[in-house]
Formats: C-alpha cells, sequence, structure tokens
C-alpha cells in the first residue's frame, strides 16, 4: 500500500512541477556507441557485459560492431539501435553519454 501511495505522490509531483523529473528520475544512458562498449556507463548502472549482449541479441544482432548504439532507458530496458539505423542520431540527444 505504501509503495502505491509514493508511486501516486511522484507522479502528481512530476505532473505538476516538471522540473522535479529531473531529481525523481533516471536519464537514459548510452552503454555502446558505434560498436563501443562504455564501461564507465556498464559500471555506474551495475549493467553486466552479458545483459548487454543480450540486448543485442534479441534485437537480432550478432556483431556489436553493427550496432550503432545501445541505451539504458529511464524504465531500465535497453534499447538497441543498429549502426545502419543511426542515421544522425537525434534520438540520442538526450541519452548522458552521447559523443560524436
Amino acid at each position: 500500500m505504501l509503495l502505491v501511495v509514493l508511486q501516486l505522490v511522484v507522479a502528481w509531483t512530476t505532473s505538476r512541477w516538471p522540473a522535479t523529473r529531473l531529481a525523481l528520475t533516471a536519464a537514459p544512458t548510452l552503454l555502446l556507441h558505434h560498436g563501443e562498449v562504455l564501461e564507465d556507463a556498464l559500471r555506474r548502472h551495475r549493467v553486466s557485459p552479458g545483459e548487454l549482449r543480450q540486448a543485442v541479441r534479441s534485437s537480432g544482432n550478432g556483431d556489436l560492431s553493427q550496432v550503432g548504439a545501445v541505451v539504458l532507458e529511464s524504465d531500465g530496458t535497453l534499447s538497441v539501435v543498429t549502426a545502419s539505423s543511426l542515421g544522425d542520431a537525434s534520438a540520442l540527444v538526450d541519452a548522458r553519454g552521447t559523443r560524436g
């Protein structure tokens, strides 16, 4: 019951004052960029290299060099973007660790 009440309080607060969203929710974080695993980001967010590889395999890819980006989303899911679909990487603008 307490968790339900806390969830409602957080949802109400972030919908009324958008600035509180930054303090209460995680920002998306880049874990892999152009086939290169970002080890510091993995450690910081406690994601194992195996979990990263599993997400890549689940997306139908077998070669990390063919992956443009893997993002740890705010909800804890891993989004995989292939190198051929990355384009100008504008979808990664709000992800921490984005680099050119």
